[in-house]
């Protein structure tokens, strides 16, 4: 009938869900009308048998991988099923998956003993067949940790426990590395096993369960005698082996290198990330300072041309020869001439500083810089025309009589500011060449890492603390 076909919106017929659910008198009734792709599912004990009753040849089909109803139930420990199958189908055990896996081998590996026990007793054989890798159902018993299932098999035939795999393995080899302690302590109880079996990676039992971290394991396989394969044989060699290990070696240091530079990168970011804000604030004290001198330099400037000592001519009836109204008695000097110049140079620089440092805003560090070192060396020139404007009219002010002082004062302040002139511009002059010797050393460092072909850092972050860390004169 039509509406027997009908799923639902899991994709279940009425008869999947009756056999899911155990129903078996509905199945029974149901089965009459079903063809065999309509019945081919899944079900409990008793809805197995109604439909094996009604459709033998279902034990047979197999899905995609080969599998068929009795690797299903071996796998999932279903006895009641597993039996019912091996008493309807005699070859059924004997089926292998694509993968060259037995129902055995399900079973073994899951820990299914009751399972086991009745695949041999209906196919003894079974013990000693192997899957596409080589491996027995022993094989897939130790991997596990059911110690019953292990000695059901040994019982069956103790010549697998010294059966290979395609890679060489023996059982104890795979208990081993799987660091399986009481399967390995139940293996080396038996008279049959052979302990110096060496696989094709040239392990011993005891190698694998070294090479895996297990030292609960190697004690165990030491207590019994194992040794590893380079006493069994100290002059063989593996070149596949070795070559594994080399390349398992250079991926390691790559690995170490590669993660070296990413925490290096990290850290030279983070200190050019702080160094650049610690220049940036020293840029910008900088300018406010320079405004601030600049502004000081030019008040004194432009206040010491009307305070100028010796008075000035304001009695208009009397005016001394060559001589004006309102002009200082000490005009006609050579000391006030240099004064005079000095100082209204030096005032006409500061108000160029100023001016420039209010009206001219930079964002970008490289060029800010740039002005910062023109403007202090004009500020450098100002303080030097002040100090001139000073020491030439100290000539005026001491007089004649007291003119030893005023070179006193000369000698004593050009040669203090001739010193830190002095200094400053030696700063300047080894900044930039150590600048440029450091320049050529990071390209040539770098062209020589590239020809190499080894992983660079963009900066070293000493160098980069170099850079910063020395004061110098902008």
């Amino acid at each position: 009938m039509e509406i027997l076909s009908k799923e639902n919106s899991a994709g279940e017929t009425a008869l999947y869900v009756a056999a899911e659910y155990g129903y078996f008198e509905v199945v029974k009734e149901m089965i009459k009308y079903y063809d065999l792709s309509a019945a081919g599912i899944k079900a409990r004990n008793e809805v197995v048998k109604v439909l094996m009753e009604a459709h033998p040849e279902l034990s047979m089909t197999v899905d995609i991988a080969n599998t068929t109803a009795l690797h299903t139930a071996a796998t999932q420990g279903r006895i009641e099923v597993v039996n019912y199958f091996l008493e309807s189908e005699s070859n059924l055990a004997t089926i292998a998956r694509s993968n060259g896996k037995t129902a055995l081998h399900s079973a073994a590996r899951n820990g299914h003993v009751e399972v086991v026990k009745a695949l041999l007793s209906k196919e003894p054989r079974l013990s000693t067949r192997t899957d596409k890798k080589g491996q027995t159902a022993l094989h897939m018993a130790v991997k596990g940790q059911n110690l019953e299932v292990v000695e059901e098999l040994i019982r069956s035939d103790p010549s697998t426990i010294n059966m290979i795999d395609a890679k060489g393995n023996t059982p104890l080899h795979i208990a081993s590395r799987k660091g399986r302690a009481q399967v390995v302590k139940m293996l080396l109880s038996q008279t049959e096993t052979d302990t110096r079996v060496v696989n094709r990676s040239n392990e011993t039992a005891l190698d694998a369960a070294e090479n895996m971290g297990h030292s609960d394991i190697a004690a165990i396989l030491q207590e019994h005698g194992v040794v590893s394969a380079r006493t069994i044989n100290p002059h063989s060699t593996n070149p596949a082996r070795e070559l594994k290990q080399t390349v398992s070696d250079i991926k390691h240091e790559v690995h170490n290198q590669l993660e070296h530079t990413r925490q290096t990168r990290k850290r030279v970011q983070g200190i050019a990330k702080r160094l650049n804000k610690m220049h940036a604030e020293g840029l910008n004290n900088a300018i406010n300072s320079t405004t601030v001198v600049a502004v000081l330099i030019a008040t004194v400037a432009f206040a010491a041309i009307f305070t100028v000592p010796g008075q000035y001519v304001d009695d208009a009836k009397n005016i001394p020869p060559g001589h004006s109204l309102g002009e200082a008695n000490i005009a006609s000097e050579v000391p006030f001439l240099i004064f005079f110049v000095s100082d209204s140079i030096a005032l006409f620089i500061s108000l160029a500083v100023v001016v420039v440092q209010t009206s001219v805003v930079v964002i970008e560090s490289k060029a800010k810089k740039q002005m910062m070192a023109i403007i202090n060396k004009l500020m450098w020139l100002a303080c030097v025309l002040v100090s001139v404007a000073y020491l030439a009219l100290s000539f005026v002010v001491v007089g004649h009589q007291e003119k030893w002082l005023a070179i006193g004062v000369t000698i004593i302040g050009t040669t203090i500011l001739a010193t830190t002139l002095g200094t400053m511009c030696y700063w300047v002059i080894m900044h930039r060449i150590e600048s440029n010797s450091k320049r050529g050393i990071r390209m040539n460092s770098r062209a020589s890492r590239s020809l190499s072909g080894s992983v660079s850092v963009p900066t070293d972050p000493e160098d980069l603390e170099n850079e910063f860390k020395k004061m110098y004169a902008i």
